[in-house]
């Protein structure tokens, strides 16, 4: 659809593009993104036709751009400028109804059954048909933004191109455009070609990218190539983190302010640890990187406040999760920013404990009662009904900066030591007769300050790592031999 060949150009002798090669396909959501004076606009101009280049070439359709008078290019492209205005106060149909100039023949240009029409439908998919009548000089600069989409729209081209099109949108008309403009890639083959300032959006929206820096191509792939963590800080000339979209397979840039780490790091101790009968709560100085399975706070997240709740043996409860939200609430808990879980294990016998080695220090903390003590590889041969009251809760707090990867390796490495435990005091699965490696309703919580220390890893041979194995084991089996104890006074 569109080939551009070694392009060079930019104003008066000084060259802004060099050597630009890029072909976009029909049908493709093509987006140019880089910093501020990367050239971004004057290649969009040059392809528009608006702005001459100095060597190289444009071809659309197979066709050099030089070839196209303005009349048949502007039945081929339609452009929305990052400002577009109108300096007479026309409607917003009179505004949109200048897209169809390109197509009306005659002299006197007349307004035919088939301009109208799509003048309406191009209206009616930008959702100004209801403003139509309304002077577009009294709208919002996000209303405006829509309607001078619609007059492109109108021009019915095989090729649309945009200078930041969500500019001056709010967020759910951004989503709505560029949901649109997808949509028509998809069904009516259109080729979208489109400036972004916002990466976010770039990598959720477009099929390739074009990422230029002072006026040459950084590079040109797919987002999730392009949108990686060293190209972007090198680019853009700041920190960023890369994370994956939670639901839709599309690379997330995440800024980080510098004011986040310019305060004190204050490690997390068991002086913030509580206990009372009701609950074992921990309130963090500050917010918490998380990945948990608790009843609340489960997945990943930021949390300041830790909540074990003893709950009798017969709990039951048909929605735990808002029962426990409304318990928290009670206590003075943000259930937004906390994680809760549930035992059965009588508080007073959690342990906690303290460790720093090696230039890692870490809390631990476990309630451990192996009542409903099972074996996972036979666990398929069971009944899913709770013989006993029993489960045991981990809780490992890192003082320091842990990676996606070195959460997961916690989280492995704090139960390889909990079936340790279980191994080495012989638990066994009551209804099966082998060793256990856990209990029906284990929980875990991995909390990290996300200062100071930084640590990549945390596998079981790395310092972090053997530590928390270390601190896991201890706790663990302390906690069950306390737990087991007090069942045998009973």
């Amino acid at each position: 659809m569109l080939e551009i060949k070694h392009l060079y150009g930019g104003y008066r002798k000084e060259d802004v593009l060099s050597d630009i090669s890029i072909q976009v396909h029909k049908g493709e959501l093509f987006g140019i993104i880089g910093p501020n004076g990367s050239g971004k606009t004057t290649l969009l101009k040059m392809i528009s036709g608006v702005q001459l280049f100095k060597e190289g070439n444009i071809l659309i359709k197979g066709e050099s751009l030089k070839k196209y008078s303005s009349k048949q290019l502007a039945k081929v492209i339609a452009v929305l400028s990052q400002h577009s205005s109108e300096s007479f106060s026309y409607s917003v149909k009179e505004t949109v109804s200048l897209g169809r100039y390109a197509h009306q023949k005659g002299f006197f240009k007349e307004w035919t059954l088939e301009d109208e029409r799509i003048v309406q439908d191009v209206m009616n998919w930008t959702g100004v048909a209801t403003l139509q009548d309304h002077p577009i000089q009294l709208l919002s600069g996000g209303e405006r933004q829509r309607v001078f989409l619609a007059q492109a729209l109108a021009q019915e081209p095989e090729i649309l191109l945009l200078d930041e099109p969500t500019n001056h949108l709010d967020l759910s008309y951004q989503k709505e455009l560029l949901d649109l403009l997808k949509k028509w890639t998809r069904e009516k083959s259109l080729t979208v070609i489109s400036i972004f300032h916002d990466l976010n959006l770039a990598g959720l929206y477009c099929d390739r990218l074009l990422l230029l820096q002072n006026g040459k191509i950084k590079r040109c792939d797919t987002p999730n190539e392009v949108l990686k963590q060293e190209i972007i800080e090198d680019v853009y000339h700041t920190e960023i983190e890369k994370h994956p979209h939670p639901r839709v397979p599309a690379p997330q840039m995440v800024l980080l302010p510098e004011s986040y780490f310019l305060g004190d790091d204050e490690n997390i101790t068991d002086s913030y640890l509580n206990v009372i009968p009701q609950h074992i709560i921990l309130k963090a100085p500050s917010l918490l990187r998380t990945m948990s399975s608790g009843v609340i706070g489960s997945g990943t997240g930021w949390h300041d406040t830790f909540v074990n709740r003893h709950v009798d043996k017969n709990y039951n409860c048909d929605n735990h999760r808002e029962e426990m939200a409304t318990y928290l609430r009670a206590n003075g808990c943000d259930p937004s920013q906390t994680v809760g879980m549930m035992t059965a294990v009588v508080t007073e016998d959690v342990v906690s404990r303290a460790y720093e080695e090696n230039g890692c220090s870490i809390l631990i903390v476990v309630t451990a009662g192996v009542g409903n003590a099972v074996d996972v590889a036979k666990s398929h041969e069971q009944s899913v009904e709770l013989q006993q009251p029993g489960t045991i809760n981990t809780w490992v707090f890192i003082n320091g900066h842990i990676t996606e990867e070195a959460f997961i390796q916690c989280i492995m490495t704090a139960t390889e030591a909990k079936v340790k435990v279980l191994q080495d005091l012989e638990v066994k699965d009551p209804r099966t007769g082998t060793i256990a490696t856990g209990t029906s309703t284990d929980s875990i919580l991995i909390a990290a300050t996300q200062k100071g220390k930084r640590f990549e890893f945390a596998g079981n041979i790395t310092p972090l790592g053997s530590l928390i194995g270390k601190g896991v084991y201890q706790c663990t089996k302390e906690a069950i031999q306390k737990s087991n104890r007090r069942k045998e006074s009973l």
